[in-house]
């Protein structure tokens, strides 16, 4: 099956300027992580799926990882994989850059749409 998403435009004023920073966004109601790495944009999940640790106040690793504060999980920013072995998975967002600015993806859910 695939995919739907409903597409939302980030707030440029909350956008992260620096490299391997991170800055947290309001989106449809839910708060998300924009992260810049190396010129790309990532957007992934507010808490870690672990302990529920602030991802914002983590850190971008060398490898281009987000880190969690609380336990130091890392994972990766472009699929979510949890590249030092615990098991979890941290839910990531599509990015795309329009025109007019950065947009996220959210998954559409349910049979009403």
């Amino acid at each position: 099956m695939t995919k739907t998403y409903s597409w939302y435009k980030l707030d440029e004023g909350y956008l992260p300027v620096a490299d391997n920073s991170i800055s947290v966004q309001v989106v449809n109601g839910k708060k998300i992580c924009c992260a810049l790495h190396q010129g790309q944009l990532y957007a992934f999940a507010y808490k870690c799926p672990h302990a529920g640790g602030i991802m914002a106040d983590g850190f971008i690793d060398a490898a281009g990882n987000v880190v969690c504060p609380l336990h130091r999980y890392k994972f990766s920013m472009k699929n979510g994989y949890n590249c030092s072995g615990e098991g979890y998975y941290l839910k990531t967002y599509p990015i795309e850059q329009r025109e007019d600015g950065a947009y996220v993806g959210m998954e559409k859910s349910g049979w009403l749409w």
